[in-house]
């Protein structure tokens, strides 16, 4: 009796054990009956028919990471480069990523890997280090319609490395030091371009400033040497009309100015260190004294 009674509890634990599962949050479970897919187990408790029924597979429906090991690319400009890069995707059918590829992600892997080759084969090695967004859109592009019929969505392809070889990397570097030059010596003699017409308006704007003032200065000249012609001639008028009238003293006039005019020139003279003046001079003040009578008859009439 007592061997029975353990028969069954032994047994009604085995059935227990066989019959309830316990789904973690965030799995789902295949239930295959003689084994043929029969229905999904989500996350809680569930029952099935012991020894009747089986877990298939157990699929986590997180996201999950994929890293993809190096791989050598070549490029369309025939670079040799070192690339990597890390997928982020999500099972949304359990059935269908159980069912309709073996290994998903060994087949992710070198799905992955063949796209990189394609996508960065095509493209020239500048454009590769330039474009990463665009890379992966592509990338994103291509795999997640490939994995569609896995059912599961690629939400995310990230290339983390591109390395080109040490000479090539060399190369690149002494080509950037050449641009670098290149824009500097550039920069240089544009600078130099614009400080030479610079100074060239500035000297062009000096040349007419002097040209316009002397100019006026001419201009002013020409007027004085106007106005003085204008006195002498009215001067002279004036000193005739006084001698056509019969006054003497107005030969004077014509007389002291020449004398005045020689006295100037000799005085001014650059070799003259010592002017000695003639005993005549004195007629000069004479000279003088009967201008400013006749000044002051012309004067009076």
């Amino acid at each position: 009796m007592e061997a029975t009674t353990i028969f069954v509890v032994v047994l009604a634990l085995v059935f227990i054990n066989r019959g309830i599962k316990m789904v973690p949050q965030g799995y789902a479970w295949t239930v295959e009956r003689f084994g043929r897919y029969t229905k999904i187990l989500n996350p809680g408790l569930n029952f099935i028919v012991p020894f009747v029924d089986g877990i298939g597979y157990k699929k986590n429906m997180m996201e999950q990471v994929l890293d993809i090991p190096p791989q050598e690319v070549i490029s369309a400009d025939n670079a040799m480069v070192t690339t990597d890069a890390v997928c982020f995707f999500q099972i949304l059918d359990a059935v269908k990523a159980s069912y309709q590829v073996n290994d998903l992600p060994r087949a992710m892997e070198n799905l992955l890997m063949t796209n990189i080759r394609a996508v960065l084969g095509s493209m020239e090695l500048d454009a590769m280090l330039s474009n990463r967004d665009s890379i992966n859109a592509a990338l994103l592009g291509k795999v997640d319609e490939a994995t569609d019929p896995w059912g599961v969505k690629v939400t995310r392809i990230e290339i983390r490395d591109i390395s080109p070889p040490a000479d090539l990397i060399e190369s690149m570097a002494n080509q950037m030091k050449a641009e670098r030059d290149k824009r500097a010596s550039i920069l240089t003699a544009e600078g130099q371009r614009q400080a030479a017409i610079e100074v060239a308006e500035g000297e062009k704007r000096a040349a007419i400033l002097k040209a316009e003032g002397e100019r006026e200065a001419a201009y002013k000249q020409a007027e004085a040497r106007e106005r003085l012609a204008e006195a002498e001639a009215k001067a002279t008028d004036v000193v005739s009309k006084a001698i056509s009238d019969g006054n003497p003293q107005a030969i004077n006039y014509f007389i002291a100015q020449k004398y005045t005019d020689a006295l100037i020139s000799i005085g001014s003279a650059e070799n003259s260190k010592v002017v000695m003046m003639p005993l005549e001079a004195s007629t000069l003040i004479g000279s003088l004294a009967g201008i400013q009578d006749l000044l002051k008859e012309i004067k009076k009439s």
